[in-house]
């Protein structure tokens, strides 16, 4: 009897789950916006994914010189045209997809490990811990994000590498200030409070009562992030600070091309493009992740 009440319940579970999932689904698929955010993101991914494979001239983008195609205009042979070394841009723009991915994913996943863990931290425990931890949150906070940044990326050295290392450092406040929100008005819910009288421990309320219940705001913010992660790694690459030519990423390509412009304007205009959607797209997305997790923030 007991194995066919457990077998009921994990079947009510799970037909709950799935009745959630659909609601999510159609509430996602009413916002015409959200629909569109997901399919950027989703072609996105596809083409960091499969780059490789679509681009014509991959050898392209490890700075390979043809300079008897310096410069042309967007021709069938050159979707984008060709840059100062007689590049395929179009190729270039594809394989720097996959840099731009992995940039701000690096940039997210690190500024989630650390920022995530101290706003548990601050709002569960409060007192001494909550005061140490906000006030180094604050300190950071007080100085622009890119300014901030820069300094850091000057003192370790021009490079992608050391660009995400400094965008991490400036992106863990506002995960902090956010789960410590959350985190502070959940410590003194019922569940919270049955939990502690039954003897569990500290570190099991936190991983099983409110790290589960932070998840929502986490995932929105994180799936906003991700466009300003590109944007401000491809503001570094723009100023010099970044990647670095040849290597292919859009922030360092226009960072040449503007010496080109108005003339040869294919040259900026393709990877500013693809910034601008990326952005735009995970913008969008995200939106639609707040109205559906967040249902106190929904606009209708």
């Amino acid at each position: 009897m007991s194995l066919a009440l457990r077998r009921a319940s994990f079947a009510e579970r799970h037909a709950a789950s799935l009745r959630q999932l659909r609601f999510f689904a159609w509430s996602f698929g009413r916002s015409p916006s959200s629909m569109l955010g997901l399919a950027i993101v989703l072609g996105f991914l596809l083409v960091a994914a499969f780059g490789p494979w679509i681009a014509p001239y991959p050898l392209d983008a490890e700075g390979a010189m043809n300079l008897g195609n310096r410069l042309k205009p967007p021709a069938a042979a050159h979707w984008f045209g060709t840059d100062e070394m007689g590049n395929d841009l179009f190729s270039r723009v594809v394989l720097a997809t996959r840099t731009s991915l992995w940039v701000g994913l690096t940039i997210v996943g690190m500024a989630t490990v650390i920022g995530v863990p101290l706003g548990i931290a601050a709002g569960y425990f409060g007192g001494v811990a909550r005061a140490v931890i906000m006030r180094v949150t604050d300190v950071f906070l007080s100085v622009p994000g890119i300014v901030l940044a820069l300094a850091i990326v000057a003192a370790l050295g021009p490079g992608i590498l050391n660009g995400i290392i400094a965008l991490s450092i400036v992106w863990w406040p506002g995960y902090v200030r956010l789960v410590e929100a959350k985190a502070l008005a959940l410590r003194n819910e019922p569940f919270v409070e049955a939990a502690r009288a039954v003897g569990a421990s500290n570190l099991r309320i936190l991983a099983v009562h409110i790290l589960p219940n932070c998840t929502s705001p986490i995932i929105v913010k994180a799936s906003m992030d991700m466009g300003l992660a590109i944007l401000a790694a491809a503001s570094l690459g723009f100023i010099g600070l970044g990647a670095k030519p040849p290597a292919p990423e859009w922030g360092a390509m226009i960072s040449v091309a503007r010496t080109y412009m108005p003339n040869w304007w294919w040259y900026a205009v393709f990877p500013g493009l693809a910034i601008y959607l990326t952005v735009l797209g995970f913008n969008l997305f995200g939106d639609g992740l707040r109205d559906i997790l967040d249902p106190k923030s929904n606009r209708g």
